[in-house]
């Protein structure tokens, strides 16, 4: 259970990633901050190796986190053990990086060119093992003449696999159909919001599952209560329209209560609240990789140690869909609704 193959590309990986968004450090859309605050990039180059040294080996970034600078962190934490990692990076936003601001997006086979050699660049190395769309809504048409594209890179030795970073069904159906060397969905998953749909089309055409967000961008580690705050230079502080977790740098309270609802099944064969959210990943998709933001060794270690833990047994997995279910079928709030079962699709952004 400690590993998985990458759906149909046969390249085996840890059942853990790593997220690497955070390790980015700052940047920002005019004046929405788009990362995770200030790091520190020599406890990130640790916090890699540290994962390594205890067996996860899928690492997940994208050019534009931090303007490049998260592929150029990357890079140098995997110098000299390029060959123990599974490197997944993603390409379709345009940014800056000399102001690190994000500046658009580009669909063009001509920017895919660009982009995959300023990321083997960055990242020091001779091939991205997952190459990832990043537009998540861009129209099946033009990502079929990227994907195209795609297939010649592997050709050239470029990438081994690619896929998508998406939330829509009919986009990830697409890749499964019309790709092919695509592999992997990479789509929000965790036990606050199941998408069975986007699994079945994983299950359907043998793509992987690559689950961001697997914690809830933190809520799910017992970090933050009601009248926790978040920096300004947090993207969770000055809330997106696309991120609902938090909402004016609040954990949203909608949210809250359902983690309050499912803590002590989560937790209670001993694992600490994020493992236990990691456990239910494991035990509602054998195909599932959650890919959890880390950037201290501290975070790593926490989460690296669920992976000899496993799934969630029968029996508290069961638990915790029971105490779902009672929450979707409860009287709501008039607040609470939008936000139950599922909110809007929101257009993919990190």
């Amino acid at each position: 259970m400690t590993t998985r193959t990458l759906g149909r590309s046969g390249i085996e990986v840890s059942a853990l990633g790593m997220g690497c968004w955070a390790i980015g450090g700052p940047w920002a859309e005019g004046v929405q901050p788009l990362g995770w605050g200030a790091v520190d990039d020599a406890e990130s180059v640790r916090a890699v190796r540290r994962a390594l040294d205890l067996g996860v080996t899928l690492f997940d970034t994208a050019d534009t986190y931090g303007a490049g600078h998260g592929e150029q962190v990357l890079g140098r934490a995997l110098a000299g053990r390029r060959d123990e990692a599974v490197i997944a990076t993603k390409w379709g936003y345009t940014f800056d990086p000399s102001t690190r601001q994000a500046t658009g997006r580009d669909a063009s086979p001509a920017y895919l060119r660009r982009a995959v050699a300023d990321s083997l660049r960055r990242l020091g190395t001779d091939r991205i093992d997952l190459y990832q769309l990043h537009l998540g809504d861009l129209a099946v048409p033009r990502a079929q003449e990227l994907f195209a594209a795609c297939d010649d890179l592997v050709a050239e030795g470029l990438i081994r696999a690619y896929g998508w970073s998406t939330d829509r069904v009919d986009r990830a159906d697409a890749l499964g159909q019309g790709a092919r060397l695509g592999t992997a969905v990479q789509h929000d998953l965790s036990v606050l919001r199941d998408t069975p749909d986007m699994l079945a089309v994983c299950d359907k055409y043998d793509l992987a599952s690559i689950n961001r967000g697997p914690l809830g961008m933190g809520l799910l580690t017992g970090k933050y209560a009601a009248g926790s705050t978040l920096p300004r230079d947090d993207v969770r502080g000055a809330t997106a329209t696309w991120l609902e977790w938090f909402r004016s740098g609040r954990p949203a309270p909608e949210w809250l209560r359902r983690v309050g609802a499912v803590r002590s099944a989560l937790t209670a064969d001993g694992r600490t609240l994020a493992q236990g959210a990691l456990g239910w990943l494991w035990a509602r998709s054998g195909r599932a990789v959650p890919i959890p933001g880390c950037r201290t060794v501290a975070q790593v270690e926490e989460n690296a140690a669920a992976l000899a833990l496993g799934p969630l047994a029968p029996d508290h997995f069961a638990e915790v869909e029971r105490r779902l279910a009672a929450l979707r079928s409860a009287a709501l709030r008039s607040a609470d609704r939008p936000y139950w079962p599922m909110p809007p699709t929101p257009p993919t952004r990190p």
